[in-house]
């Protein structure tokens, strides 16, 4: 499965993967929860790692710098310093899931740095290995926290979510770690986006394409966007399972059931059509406190996740998502609540930085890929604020958000050699000049 970068290459990056294969044992022990690991957003598992990736930047006298949100930057100086090219993601985690999802690209950054530091080299903007928080909105029921929080662009309306595990506020767990919830209302930011050169977010895939396609690195050509409906909640009636005839059944489950199998038909319609689309019900349930063995449900709670590369793709399959939760209502008697919507906008990826990737590949020798992300990134947010913005995949067998991520690090240090490529490569200030806003 795995190949090597050549050995030229190696030589020069040979500190970087030191770094990185002792911080991957270090993050796994420190935030180990069996199975897997756990690092909550704004818990001990994310301060955690965030102190262990800036104890290992200190090596090379990296400057810590946290924003109003805290997030935390790690800078290597560049000879020019009025800019930022910035390499990272995020570090928090999904309960009991993979130690590489997030942590692959905070710590390909740190591996950068260690490379150009052992070299005696000096990049040619500042180089901030970056480490944002709340990425995983299974804490938080925001998309792409950090991120947002980092470019000032959050809606203040999300300070007052409650975490999932302690029903506290973003906002009074960010003042906990000593952080300014009210900067983060009013936009602050550490930098304005035209001081950013770039934003590469190196991240594992989470799905089988490089796998089988024996392909170690991919580059993202966007991202798809999505609108969430989490807290659908479909009512009937109770009643007695074998004494309530048919006909006057107000039966929750079965509309749930309905529900569903009519959103996947939706999605064969648009998928014959040719339009990208995914559909999931991540969470369905009755309620456990009414529910019975010989009662017909009376409630079912359903969690809903709708994807696509298209803007126009969402938006039509939202207003259909409402169409057939009007006519199973009709069909069944009961009543679908579809709740609050949340979600994010599809994000294409630079061309031109990707194409410094791709050259910083063939330079190393690193076989590659073009792919689109299924999954959100905070890549997205970067580039919706109008920064040269790209993702880089690296090969991961077994998925991801859960204990059995297997990246290879031979595929680590593959992608690590063509990051270092793309960062020393003197296009990246016309790429700056020519892209930002």
């Amino acid at each position: 499965m795995t190949q090597t970068v050549d050995g030229s290459v190696q030589d020069t990056l040979a500190a970087g993967r030191t770094l990185a294969r002792t911080l991957f044992d270090d993050l796994e022990r420190l935030t180990a929860t069996p199975p897997g690991v756990t690092r909550v957003a704004y818990g001990d598992g994310e301060v955690a790692a965030f102190d262990l990736v800036a104890s290992a930047a200190k090596s090379w006298d990296a400057e810590q710098r946290f924003d109003a949100a805290g997030n935390q930057y790690l800078v290597m100086p560049g000879r020019d310093r009025t800019r930022t090219i910035l390499i990272g993601s995020h570090l928090d985690s999904v309960p009991h899931g993979g130690n590489f999802d997030g942590a692959a690209g905070v710590i390909l950054g740190l591996a950068v740095q260690a490379s150009l530091a052992a070299a005696g080299e000096v990049p040619p903007f500042d180089l901030a290995a970056l480490c944002l928080r709340a990425e995983e909105s299974c804490w938080f029921p925001h998309s792409y926290i950090g991120s947002r929080t980092a470019l000032g662009r959050l809606d203040p309306a999300a300070l007052d979510l409650a975490r999932t595990d302690t029903g506290r506020s973003l906002s009074s767990h960010m003042a906990d770690l000593g952080f300014d919830p009210d900067g983060v209302r009013a936009g602050a930011r550490l930098f304005d986006p035209g001081e950013i050169v770039a934003y590469i977010e190196p991240h594992i895939e989470q799905g089988p394409t490089l796998v089988s396609r024996n392909v170690p690195v991919g580059l993202v050509t966007g991202i798809r966007g999505s609108f969430r409906m989490r807290t659908i909640t479909v009512t009937g009636e109770y009643g007695h399972s074998g004494a309530t005839p048919r006909f006057v059944r107000k039966d929750a489950g079965l509309a749930a059931a309905r529900f569903i199998v009519a959103l996947h038909g939706l999605w064969d319609d648009f998928e014959a059509a040719g339009e990208d689309l995914t559909v999931t019900f991540g969470e369905i349930g009755t309620d456990p406190a009414a529910h019975g063995f010989s009662k017909i449900p009376g409630t079912v709670h359903l969690c809903l996740d709708v994807r696509s590369q298209s803007p126009a793709t969402l938006t039509k399959a939202e207003s259909r998502v409402r169409d057939i939760a009007a006519f199973v209502e009709d069909e069944t008697g009961c009543s679908i609540a579809l709740g609050p919507v949340t979600g994010s906008t599809p994000a294409p990826l630079n061309e031109d930085l990707r194409a410094i990737l791709a050259g910083g590949a063939r330079l190393s020798g690193v076989q590659t890929m073009l792919l689109p992300s299924g999954a959100g990134h905070d890549a997205a947010t970067y580039a919706d604020a109008g920064i040269p913005s790209a993702m880089v995949f690296i090969r991961n067998e077994n998925g991801s958000h859960n204990p059995h991520e297997a990246m290879d690090m031979a595929d680590f240090d593959q992608a690590l050699a063509v990051v270092h490529a793309a960062v020393c490569d003197p296009r990246l200030a016309d790429l700056e000049r020519s892209t930002q806003t």
